[in-house]
């Protein structure tokens, strides 16, 4: 296991402030949140957590990705059930979104949106819960044109061995889930990787979930928090460069 399944610490949000510009569409069958110019051909898809794309959060990370040059799409990949921590614990939830419930969805969805819309460069960012279905998708005959990824759960060891595909990683000092031993692991398994690039920062005083839902008040974790999006993005832009042969739009 390069990381271990979703604990206490996924469900511990703060709410980030702002009002979100995009809006809400059907996209190829799914209710999906959708910010930037349709007409762009470069799109970030994100592959939300476990608070699913009505997250707060989640939308105005897509509003500052879609400010940058990309059309950014957050699909439902929840069946239109986020968790609830009123209504429902962690492990009773996640038994209604294993892998054979919620792959199909998310597969679909980008297949879809790299065969219809024919985007000139298609990349993902996966938080925590969407973390394993975004590296799933970075194999050789992956969808994905590159992919982002922050404290991840439930990926495995093998999955990380199939990445063929450019990849950064923003993990938190403090993480149950994607522990220093298991972030030295996957680590070892990238470096034996021939020719894919990628890249990996550990921020210091933060926890898991801080890329989405952590406490902005907290100086390093506001930091840690902005530095990771803006290094997705330089990571997105470098991959997208170098696929059109050194011709940005940016």
């Amino acid at each position: 296991m390069a990381s271990n399944p979703p604990g206490k610490c996924c469900t511990e949000a703060n709410l980030h402030e702002g009002t979100p510009i995009g809006s809400f569409k059907q996209i190829f069958d799914l209710d999906t949140y959708t910010v930037g110019d349709e007409s762009l051909d470069k799109i970030i898809i994100i592959i939300t957590d476990i608070y699913g794309n009505h997250f707060k959060n989640t939308q105005l990370i897509a509003d500052a990705i879609a400010k940058n040059g990309y059309r950014v799409l957050v699909p439902d990949i929840l069946n239109g059930n986020p968790l609830d921590t009123s209504k429902e614990n962690l492990q009773d939830w996640l038994k209604k979104h294993t892998l054979e419930i919620t792959e199909p969805i998310i597969n679909g969805f980008i297949n879809k949106v790299k065969t219809e819309l024919k985007p000139q460069f298609l990349g993902a960012i996966g938080y925590c819960f969407g973390a394993k279905y975004t590296i799933r998708n970075m194999t050789e005959t992956g969808p994905l044109d590159a992919g982002a990824i922050a404290h991840p759960s439930f990926v495995t060891i093998e999955e990380v061995q199939a990445i063929r595909k450019p990849l950064i990683i923003s993990a938190a000092e403090t993480d149950p889930i994607f522990t220093t031993e298991l972030r030295h692991q996957t680590e070892v398994e990238l470096a034996k990787l021939d020719g894919v690039r990628y890249e990996i920062t550990v921020f210091s005083g933060t926890s898991h979930g801080f890329a989405v839902k952590g406490d902005l008040s907290q100086p390093l974790v506001k930091y840690a928090k902005e530095k990771a999006l803006n290094d997705q993005l330089c990571f997105f832009w470098s991959v997208g460069l170098v696929k059109s042969g050194g011709k940005s739009s940016l």
